[in-house]
């Protein structure tokens, strides 16, 4: 279980009583904070520059802390944080509040002052933040504010999605579509930022180990599909086909500890059909998925579903537009997660009309309304970037009923024609991670927690400004 943990600061010069009140107070702040996705633990008040290394040493070293909460309740010198802050290895927010959301007018004294000086306090701790330069993220509010809380939250998923991707194992099940640039890239840049560990497994290893699968292990999957998808078609068989090859693929990432997976529709010697209900059942899962060897767009959807367990997200491509109604249509062959579904999904078989192979069992499903963003993960060469478009999923306005794929459309911020050529700019890839749950300080708090450039693209964007951010950017990374 990750654990985040708050430490106080303060020194001795107040004295043993209000010391013990620093204390009491700091352990009724994290009690406060119980709502958070993840546990907050109080550790210690620390008052001298031996205690804070020790702290922090303990922190780096400790599997189940995802990170440390700072607070200065009185004033807290800031020159005996620098040897324990340059040492720190995990996620930092600073937490600037006070214990008392109000000035008391009645009880207000010097010893009040003494003691309540966040204001002061917490401003010596920023400095040194400032000064070493340091990764870093300021909250600021009083504690007990569901909206400071909210923005705690959203810190708490970045560093579990961190955490996550610093342990990420993607397999390949061979190489990605030919001559497509978007999904190739740095595989040792992204384990150097990122922590990915990407590696290829020949096709035949999978069929070998779907040749395995018994009928039972089949049956089991076959009840659990009933159970949450309508079938819609008479051809089981070939259902059974993709619980076979999800049964297989999940074998394989379980042996392999890895957590996302690519395959393409290039590379299928031995198999009968491109798996399309089995990927989309094994990212219901939690798995990260990406076409056509897109191992960065997997790993980005894995990350997400890290951060949200049991949210809205899914793999997606951008397919069509509609300069009419001004709407993406978002699709893919087969590939895209039920858990954006808007209604049951249902099972149905179809030709693909690329693969040269059997038409596969797909999920059918429009997906649901709502605020969502479009990701897309590239190298840019000499950087990994990340892009964040706020999008607006609306309920399809045509049936296509000659379509039998799972879909979604969207209106792109800051609107349509700015939406598109900010993203044509910006590099974002045909494939994207469609969520329904990032926010964008989640974004900000990750990217700058793995050292790598986000672009965002909201209602606040235009051509221009974006075209000046990438320059700046250009320029503020070819000095790191």
């Amino acid at each position: 279980m990750l654990k985040f943990w708050f430490i106080t600061g303060s020194q001795f010069l107040y004295g043993e009583e209000t010391l013990k009140t620093v204390e009491a107070d700091s352990k009724k702040i994290v009690e406060g904070l119980k709502g958070l996705p993840f546990p907050v633990e109080y550790k210690l008040t620390a008052k001298t520059a031996g205690e804070i290394e020790d702290i922090v040493r303990q922190a780096n070293f400790d599997e189940e802390c995802a990170g440390i909460i700072t607070f200065c309740h009185t004033f807290s010198p800031s020159k005996m944080w620098i040897n324990g802050l340059t040492l720190l290895q995990k996620p930092w927010l600073h937490l600037h509040t006070q214990f008392n959301e109000s000035i008391p007018n009645e009880e207000i004294d010097m010893d009040y002052m003494n003691l309540h000086q966040s204001a002061h306090g917490d401003r010596e701790h920023g400095f040194i933040g400032a000064r070493l330069r340091a990764k870093r993220t300021v909250v600021a509010g009083y504690w007990g504010d569901p909206a400071v809380q909210g923005k705690i939250a959203e810190w708490q998923r970045a560093c579990a999605g961190a955490r996550f991707s610093k342990k990420l194992k993607i397999v390949r099940f061979g190489d990605n579509m030919r001559e497509v640039a978007v999904t190739e890239g740095d595989k040792v840049e992204a384990q150097i930022m990122l922590g990915w560990q990407v590696n290829t497994w020949p096709v035949g290893d999978l069929v070998n180990e779907m040749n395995k699968v018994t009928d039972e292990q089949i049956d089991a999957l076959m009840e659990e599909y009933k159970k949450l998808y309508d079938f819609a078609t008479d051809d089981i068989e070939t259902v059974r086909y993709q619980a076979r090859e999800e049964i297989a693929i999940e074998a394989i990432l379980l042996k392999e500890g890895a957590h996302a997976f690519t395959n393409t529709f290039q590379d299928l010697h031995g198999m009968k059909q491109l798996p399309g209900l089995a990927a989309q059942h094994l990212m219901h899962k939690g798995y990260g998925f990406g076409a056509e060897g897109d191992w960065k767009t997997a790993g980005m959807e894995a990350i997400i579903k890290a951060m949200y367990p049991g949210g809205t997200s899914s793999f997606m491509e951008d397919y069509t537009y509609d300069y009419k109604q001004q709407m993406i249509l978002g699709a893919h062959m087969l590939e895209v997660d039920p858990s954006i579904a808007e209604g049951k999904p249902r099972i149905e078989v179809h030709p693909l009309g690329i693969g040269d192979r059997e038409p596969p069992a797909r999920l059918v499903f429009e997906g649901k309304a709502g605020k969502a963003k479009a990701l897309s993960l590239i190298d840019i060469g000499g950087r990994l970037r990340l892009i964040a478009q706020d999008v607006n999923c609306e309920k399809p306005f045509i049936d296509m009923p000659n379509l039998p794929v799972a879909r979604a459309m969207w209106r792109p911020e800051p609107n349509f024609y700015d939406g598109l050529e900010c993203w044509i700019i910006a590099g974002g890839a045909h494939h994207t991670v469609l969520s329904y749950d990032v926010t964008a300080q989640a974004l900000r708090d990750f990217t700058r927690i793995m050292g790598i450039e986000l672009v965002v693209i909201d209602k606040a964007t235009t051509p221009v400004s974006l075209e000046r951010e990438l320059m700046m950017s250009d320029v503020i990374y070819a000095r790191r």
